[in-house]
């Protein structure tokens, strides 16, 4: 058995980050991108520069590398959330796979001219069909565009794009497993990925956000990190158990955890541990690089550079303006694209691993990202130039077509009826995919694990009875999801109203496709437990009778607590900026919101504002630049990023809401210093007796006092000539260590 050599680690590591740490400043000084800095660090360190110490085990560096790709794609999945993913709308995700599937097989076609195996063919493929975030962000930025039109529009692909390599990764997997490309093996293993990830999205939701609000005040940033990495590597290692790469578990980690409150705090403690086992994979890339190589395919790599410019160009291009984006649009997001980058390493380093990648090919993509990365600024400064030749070309028949076809495709509106029937069916399809995996993750749960436990412990006859029941009673209420109606009472009386009827074919037609899955189902769990086909046929209409009729009341009952959990925590983001589940005071509730740069209210003083008068609401706090503002005084001023801590009921911050997120409103998370909560006063309290004008609760505590509670229902609106007296609760917001003394 081989053991780790300590040492040997150590010194590598310690001269890759040092070399890493000199040229990332020195790139820093020629204002390129820092990547590119890791990579040349990595050359540096390579055996193929021998003016420097080399590593002296490379395999010490790879195994720091397989942190990396964890750590990166848990990074990655945090800014991805699949509810991002369903609020880019169907364009991003058309203009994506349009992308993707061009660029894979111009690179598949590509790397068979040029003599490669079919395997190596698909992977240089995958690898061209990723554009980089960070480089087009970090090109973005520097050239001072990140508000141009076209820009939400290409993180919005690059979102799908995300989603797109992770899948890709596990379809590559099969790929080079198999040495083949198998039409039935691949769909069964994006049906596994499916339902992989459809399985941990749905426990992940239910029940992380539920535990971080029951501990939130306890866990520390430190605890914050250590559960947040502990999560990651514990969905890594579940991955690879289910036959997946750790890289994506720790992909679907990070996004699970994007839906929950604690996204940006997660983010934030972890960007550390990120930057340094990222810099670590992106100089263990530079490693790969060798001269000979690059000197040797010269042609190989101007050819694929030209390769990745143009296609992405034209496949961008031509992406946007199918899902109707105006010329202008399309040509600007098309130029933005042209690069490759960090999963173009991922998806090498995943060839390489599994040994089926030419290794040649790996500093060639590698050569061809660096190229790509440095044309990216140019490229993007002249789509405008580009677009104004060919608007100048183009005749004006086909400038009115393009025109026309973006107006309707922009513009086309559904019908009332037609758009209620669209939500009853994605209603429908998400219920049906929710609550299948549900039932199948259930089922298999019982025969691994409930089935070898009663056999041990009752004996097989026993155990076949008593398991078949425990499973199936745990399954009924997400059968009887299945086969409940589809269409709400207050969408069939609209329905009726707009045309005078409602037609009970398709709401017929879901209910028999969900009865006969449902019962599907039941027969599954009776064959499971060997039992006849013939009992189980009949035991599954008797149960799906008694379901629909006797056992629908509880059923109802206990499945709307379940549904409202879970809807609850997959919309806790949306919740916290708006407010919605945090009742205090009767029906007011605290709510954040982040102010845009169109808000009427920019750079006025709160005093001149008139929050109070013109919406009812109170402004308890102001976050600006992560420092925190109990109780804000007139005088400050309200600036673009600011978040807002408002009270108010939901009619108030809804009306509230638009006017100060007008275009530019982030979705942060807010920091919480400062609680509205509620406590008794005691005589020994310092306000006792006191009046609220003198009682400084403002000026000593930081505090804003919103009612005083009396009895069981007294509440009294403050004054300043209100007294208190032992016994009053205080509903106050402030920081609760500062209004402790009060009590």
């Amino acid at each position: 058995m081989e053991t780790l050599n300590i040492d040997s680690l150590i010194t590598d590591l310690a001269l890759i980050l040092v070399l890493g740490a000199i040229a990332t400043v020195l790139f820093k000084k020629l204002k390129q991108p820092v990547v590119l800095g890791y990579i040349v660090a990595g050359f540096l360190a390579s055996p193929h520069f021998s003016l420097l110490p080399s590593v002296a085990v490379e395999a010490n560096i790879e195994f720091w590398a397989q942190i990396g790709i964890i750590v990166l794609l848990f990074s990655l999945g945090l800014e991805f959330s699949f509810k991002k993913l369903i609020n880019v709308g169907g364009s991003a995700v058309v203009t994506a796979l349009i992308i993707v599937t061009g660029m894979m097989g111009l690179g598949f076609v590509v790397g068979k001219m040029l003599g490669f195996a079919a395997v190596d063919s698909i992977f240089l493929g995958g690898m061209i069909s990723m554009s980089s975030t960070t480089i087009i962000l970090k090109a973005l930025t520097d050239l001072n565009m990140r508000q141009r039109k076209f820009v939400p529009m290409i993180f919005a692909v690059l979102i799908v794009e995300d989603l797109f390599a992770v899948v890709m990764m596990v379809i590559l997997s099969s790929v080079a497993i198999n040495n083949t490309v198998q039409g039935d093996e691949m769909l069964r293993s994006i049906f596994k990925l499916s339902f992989f990830l459809v399985a941990w999205f749905v426990v992940g939701i239910y029940m992380l956000p539920t535990v971080f609000k029951k501990f939130r005040r306890v866990i520390t940033d430190e605890m914050m990190l250590i559960i947040a990495m502990g999560l990651c590597f514990m969905m890594a290692v579940l991955a690879v158990k289910s036959g997946f790469s750790m890289a994506l578990g720790a992909f679907v980690m990070g996004s699970i955890l994007a839906g929950t409150v604690e996204a940006e705090r997660i983010s934030r403690v972890i960007v550390s541990v990120k930057d340094l086992f990222g810099a670590v994979f992106f100089i263990s890339v530079g490693m790969m690089v060798n001269p000979d190589i690059i000197v040797q395919h010269w042609g190989t790599i101007a050819l694929l550079s030209v390769v990745v410019v143009v296609g992405m160009i034209i496949f961008g291009t031509f992406g946007m303006l199918a899902t109707g984006q105006p010329l202008k649009i399309a040509v600007q997001s098309g130029f933005a694209l042209t690069q490759i980058g960090e999963f173009s390493f991922i998806i090498a380093s995943l060839g390489m691993t599994l040994g089926v990648l030419e290794k040649s090919i790996y500093p060639i993509i590698v050569t061809v990202s660096v190229i790509t990365t440095f044309t990216t600024p140019f490229f993007i400064k002249s789509a405008d130039g580009f677009y104004a030749w060919v608007e100048r070309l183009l005749p004006a028949s086909w400038s009115k077509v393009l025109e026309g076809y973006s107006t309707h495709a922009t513009q086309t509106e559904m019908s009332e009826s037609r758009q209620i029937w669209t939500q009853v069916a994605k209603r429908y399809v998400l219920r049906l995919v929710l609550y299948s995996v549900v039932c199948v993750a259930l089922i298999m749960i019982s025969d691994a694990y409930l089935e070898p436990l009663l056999v041990r412990t009752i004996g097989r006859e026993w155990a076949s009875r008593l398991g078949a029941l425990v499973t199936l009673v745990v399954i009924a209420p997400f059968i009887y999801a299945l086969t409940r109606p589809h269409i709400r009472v207050s969408e069939r009386e609209k329905l009726l109203e707009l045309s005078g009827k409602v037609s009970y074919v398709p709401i017929v037609v879901m209910g028999l496709l969900s009865l006969l899955l449902g019962m599907n189902f039941i027969m599954t769990v009776l064959y499971t437990y060997n039992y006849s086909s013939e009992f189980a046929i009949v035991a599954a209409v008797v149960m799906a009778a008694l379901i629909a009729l006797l056992f629908a009341p509880v059923l109802r009952k206990q499945l709307a607590k379940v549904e409202q959990h879970f809807i609850g925590n997959v919309n806790v983001r949306e919740n916290r900026r708006t407010g919605r589940g945090t009742n205090l005071v009767s029906d007011l509730h605290v709510a954040y919101m982040t102010v845009g740069h169109d808000c009427p209210f920019v750079g006025e003083k709160l005093r001149n504002t008139n929050l109070r008068q013109r919406y009812g609401v109170n402004l308890v706090n102001i976050q600006r630049n992560g420092v925190l503002h109990p109780v804000p005084k007139g005088d400050m001023r309200i600036f673009p990023g600011d978040i807002l801590g408002v009270i108010g009921n939901d009619e108030q911050i809804q009306r509230m809401l638009p006017l100060v997120e007008a275009k530019g409103g982030a979705d942060r998370t807010p920091v919480e210093d400062v609680k509205f909560t509620h406590f008794a006063i005691s005589e020994r309290s310092p306000i006792v007796g006191k009046q609220l004008m003198n009682a400084g609760i403002s000026e000593k505590y930081e505090a804003l006092l919103v009612a005083v509670q009396r009895g069981e229902d007294d509440y009294i609106t403050p004054t300043p000539e209100l007294e208190f007296q032992p016994g009053d609760i205080l509903w106050i917001v402030g920081s609760p260590k500062r209004l402790h003394a009060l009590i």
